[in-house]
């Protein structure tokens, strides 16, 4: 995600990070042979803070426009004018007509791309290949590539392609997914990148750091590079202006030569690679300040959407270490309140290719939203998701943005407090009494809303399926936001009674 500056104080982070710009989102990817039902799982956290978002679809054109200007950074290069249909998540505001940082999407070809995850380069890194200032950014990214790739391959070639001629902007790690394969790439500097496919058999978190590690570029079906990389790293390594690190006899290990692994990484980025192993991988003991971390791990059991909603959601939730509890360590979390929204992207295998993308999509904090299951060959998404100037107006009633960021600034609130439920007479908290059976009780039904949109999908074709599949959006988008502002209301009404807790007091009521 973009960087930015922030007061520590609002992401609950240690004030060595307040002078500093702060890169947010974690990654999370997830192949097939370890998901629950043969789909590719890809998925990241968006944080920043200060935008709100929308959810669009575009549909496929033959005499598209030739030539992208980006109205952020001036960014320009040449499309083709063939572009598939693609959804996106971008900013609420448009620059000059323009919608930017589109994020995350599935194309007609359900090919899903999901850009960026922040990185940081150390300083020989980017002495030896500066930045470009008007090189591709996240502002970009994903709508100069995804409307127009066939593969997840194809997307790492498109867009290394113009890394290398055009420069980029920024460091960045960027995912790429199919059916078959997943590519997770970075781009450590202004014309060098890197990228690896995610084992079937395996998963991956990843915070803001480099951890591509030692490239094996003759193996092409699961490494790339950028041109003549080893060539060009072996000659920085020997420049003693530049000394750069990472050459390794014959080949390059990429996050040794343009990454970081210093004190602010122990701190912000690894806690949270230790997070996610944690929760899928509970059988591996690990300390949370370890120095490194295996990049891919297999899983304990098969994980589904559902259980990477649950690593995004993390604030160390459960250990001595959450955000929401002692907060030992001040560690930074996976789940922050600058969540601005959450998306799992799932191109499924057991069914046909028309229904097979699944955006699973959670509007502001996934800690404290839902994910919603929204098919991606669709001619719209829901209204609520399209509401123009939400920006300007947060109190829109009818925007799904507002609604979901209500709750997370509520719970945010008030995150630290207890009390005692009248029901139960035990402690409990507002996530617990309020949010969480919410959350339960709405992805219930939308599981069983999706299964039974399968089934009728299948019996359909052409613009009756798209039809078909564009009304079931709109239909889960109304449920879920109409239960969540029923929820607000008893939210805002049960933090207004909250009170430190006595052995006299019982401060919440039913």
């Amino acid at each position: 995600m973009r960087k930015f500056v922030l007061a520590a104080g609002a992401l609950g982070l240690a004030a060595a990070f307040t002078a500093a710009p702060v890169k947010a989102c974690t990654t999370v990817v997830v192949g097939k042979k370890a998901t629950t039902d043969g789909s590719t799982l890809i998925a990241r956290n968006e944080d920043v803070g200060a935008w709100s978002k929308h959810f669009y679809v575009h549909q496929a054109t033959s005499d598209g426009k030739t030539t992208y200007v980006s109205e952020d950074n001036g960014f320009k290069t040449s499309l083709p004018k063939t572009a598939l249909r693609y959804t996106s998540t971008p900013d609420g505001e448009q620059e000059n007509g323009q919608w930017i940082f589109g994020e995350s999407g599935i194309n007609g070809d359900n090919v899903a791309m999901s850009a960026t995850e922040s990185g940081t380069s150390n300083k020989k890194a980017l002495k030896a290949d500066k930045l470009v200032k008007n090189g591709i950014s996240e502002a970009s990214m994903l709508d100069v590539i995804l409307p127009y790739i066939h593969s997840a391959k194809e997307g790492v070639q498109r867009l290394g392609q113009i890394v290398e001629k055009q420069g980029s902007a920024e460091n960045n790690g960027v995912i790429f997914s199919d059916k078959n394969e997943i590519w997770y790439m970075e781009i450590g500097s202004g014309h060098t990148w890197a990228a690896v496919r995610v084992p079937d058999n395996k998963y991956a978190v990843i915070p803001n750091q480099m951890v591509i590690g030692k490239l094996n570029l003759k193996d092409s079906k699961n490494y790339m590079a950028s041109s003549n990389l080893v060539k060009k790293v072996k000659a920085w390594s020997q420049n003693k202006k530049i000394k750069l690190a990472g050459y390794e006899k014959g080949t390059v290990n990429y996050a040794k030569a343009f990454g970081t692994n210093d004190k602010t990484d122990a701190i912000y980025n690894r806690p949270r690679m230790w997070d996610g192993q944690r929760i899928l991988t509970p059988s591996k003991k690990q300390s949370i300040s370890k120095k490194s971390y295996t990049l891919f791990l297999k899983p304990d059991k098969k994980v589904s959407p559902a259980k990477v909603g649950q690593v995004l959601s993390s604030h160390f939730t459960g250990t001595k270490y959450s955000s929401y509890g002692k907060w030992k360590g001040g560690y930074r979390p996976i789940n922050v309140p600058t969540d601005v929204e959450s998306h799992i992207l799932q191109i499924r295998n057991n069914v046909p290719k028309e229904i097979a993308g699944i955006q699973w999509l959670a509007m502001a904090s996934p800690a404290t939203s839902v994910y919603l299951p929204f098919y991606t060959n669709v001619t719209d998404t829901p209204s609520q998701y399209r509401v123009d100037g939400d920006y300007q107006d947060p109190t829109n009633s009818k925007s799904a943005y507002w609604t979901y960021k209500t709750t997370a600034m509520v719970v945010e609130a008030y995150k630290h407090k207890k009390f005692i439920d009248s029901a139960t007479g035990k402690k409990t908290d507002l996530i617990y009494k309020d949010v969480n059976p919410a959350k339960k009780a709405v992805t219930k039904q939308l599981k069983a809303n999706l299964a039974q949109s399968d089934k009728v999908a299948k019996t359909l074709t052409g613009d009756k399926l798209t039809a078909y599949l564009t009304e079931q959006n709109q239909k889960n988008a109304d449920y879920a936001q109409g239960k969540w502002q029923t929820m607000n209301k008893s939210l805002i009404v049960h933090s207004n009674k909250l009170a430190p807790v006595t052995k006299s007091t019982l401060t919440f009521n039913k």
